[in-house]
């Protein structure tokens, strides 16, 4: 993390939109379906029975437990691409758009600005994403002047987290730091947190001497991991928890003064530096802070899951090892979306159960990887989301943790029984799988489909006479292997859909790693 240069950039905008400008619009009702708009689901916010979901296309809702969803993806002020943070408290809803550029051969994490909604969603505003002029700029923090980088583009100034309070909404844009706006994004103003360094606590009363700066470079400005945001959480009105490249930050007034807490800094600290999600979980009148927190660049930090139970005093560890994305809770049981799948413990994280296959029998649909970016809560019905799609489950007593899963992925119907797809075509089998997708048409058949190269050579088989009912369109996954295993050379590969005794489908497909 230490040596990520900020490229500082000309932005070409596709129209003159100054940095500041607002654009409303009343939305449109959004297209429902009874599907979500993508397979890859990063963030998630729960409100009631409401469940928001940021998808690599948009956003999306569902108020009925996944039986239609609303998509809100080229509607109103809202396109195609991915939500990279999402906040919602009572009627007010900040999206962040978060999608990848290319430069050369280089792929740069941009941010896209953000979408806000002060009535649950019937009309919105479109922010761009925050940035600033010139090359350093000079802030006041009390007594002190403190030089600050000027992040005047936004790729790398991308917001992986937000956070609402009553008169306030907090962003966390990595390249663009913590900043806050008041107007509902019309101003926005950077947030000073304490430097790399032996400095822990900052007061605007204190005599201070750092600068304001996620990097170095040839402006001399001192490069500081502490100023590289990735979450924050506001546990009330006026305290705020930020988690960065350089640990964590707390605020009591509302994001004037602050304490570091990180690796080095505490007898008991957090497990690793790099702080990629906060949340709060309250039980009565306690208050537990919980962080997944990710070995940085000391070789003595560690990948799991931080948590205090006094304000920060000290910290203790759980899930060691493991690469946690997202936390949530139901009153006393914690939920972390990790890379393993969904853990829970319900003693502060002594003991965890791990949730196991992801898999939805009575539509025949399966998670073929195990990694889950989000979690959240509604009620007993835990949600979650990651690169293969959406479910949940329900956790009760009574009933076996993980046991049974509703999926939710989206395709496009084919028509009838004479019509096949794969997607995604092309592929890439060391990130990903490919669905072979076919209807039986509300009959129940016996099917067959095998892989060939370009040659017409036999590759694999991957159903032989499997039985399939007619109740659902079904997917059949390909990881790219061949019969031994072995992951296929990049080329086109064919495949045939046989349904008992009708002639072959056939289709075709690109691997490409």
């Amino acid at each position: 993390m230490r040596y990520l240069t900020i490229c500082l950039m000309l932005l070409v905008a596709a129209f003159p939109l100054g940095a500041q400008e607002i654009l409303g619009f009343a939305l449109a009702p959004a297209p429902s379906t009874g599907r979500p708009s993508s397979n890859s689901a990063s963030v998630v916010s729960t409100s009631g029975d409401t469940i928001w979901f940021g998808t690599s296309r948009g956003l999306d809702l569902t108020a009925d437990g996944g039986l239609s969803w609303e998509h809100f993806a080229n509607t109103a002020t809202f396109t195609d691409k991915g939500i990279s943070a999402l906040a919602v408290m009572g009627d007010t809803i900040c999206a962040a758009i978060g999608y990848n550029t290319n430069y050369g051969t280089d792929v740069v994490a941009t941010g896209g600005g953000l979408h806000i909604s002060t009535d649950r969603g019937a009309t919105w505003q479109f922010v761009p994403q925050p940035v600033d002029s010139g090359t350093v700029d000079t802030l006041t923090y009390g007594i002190n002047k403190i030089p600050a980088l000027a992040i005047t583009v936004s790729q790398q100034n991308i917001t992986y987290d937000i956070a609402l309070t009553p008169s306030t909404i907090w962003i966390a844009s990595f390249a663009g730091m913590l900043r806050k706006s008041t107007d509902l994004g019309q101003s926005w103003q950077r947030v000073i947190l304490p430097p790399d360094g032996p400095i822990d606590w900052i007061t605007p009363t204190d005599t201070l001497d750092f600068d304001l700066s996620p990097a170095g470079g040839s402006l001399g400005l001192q490069e500081n991991l502490n100023h590289r945001v990735f979450s924050v959480f506001a546990s009330d009105d006026s305290t705020l928890w930020v988690g960065t490249a350089g640990g964590i930050n707390k605020s009591t007034d509302g994001g004037v003064s602050w304490r570091k807490y990180n690796h080095q800094n505490q007898a008991s600290p957090v497990s690793g530096n790099f702080v990629v999600a906060i949340n709060g979980q309250r039980m009565g009148s306690e208050r537990i802070v919980w962080a997944a927190t990710v070995n940085a660049v000391d070789p003595d930090e560690e990948q799991g899951v931080s948590f205090t139970e006094d304000g920060g005093a000290t910290w203790k560890t759980t899930l060691l090892g493991e690469r946690a994305y997202n936390i949530a809770f139901k009153d006393s049981i914690i939920y972390v979306a990790s890379g393993r799948g969904l853990f829970r413990s319900d003693d502060r994280g002594q003991s965890w159960l791990l949730s196991g296959t992801i898999a939805d029998p009575s539509i025949d649909q399966r998670f073929t990887t195990s990694t889950l970016y989000c979690v959240g809560v509604s009620g007993d019905t835990v949600w979650v989301g990651g690169p293969d799609g959406i479910a949940y489950t329900v956790d009760r007593p009574g009933r076996l943790f993980g046991e049974e899963w509703h999926v939710f992925r989206t395709f496009q119907p084919v028509a009838g029984t004479d019509n096949v797809y794969a997607y995604p075509n092309p592929f890439s089998p060391d990130d990903e799988v490919t669905r072979i997708h076919f209807s039986t048409d509300g009959q129940n058949v016996s099917v067959t489909i095998r892989i060939f190269d370009f040659a017409m050579l036999p590759v694999r088989t991957l159903l032989q006479h499997a039985p399939r009912s007619g109740t659902s369109e079904h997917d059949e996954v390909w990881n790219g292997k061949d019969s031994e295993g072995r992951r296929v050379a990049n080329g086109v590969y064919f495949y045939s859909v046989e349904m008992d005794s009708r002639p072959a489908l056939w289709g075709k497909v690109l691997v490409l790693q």
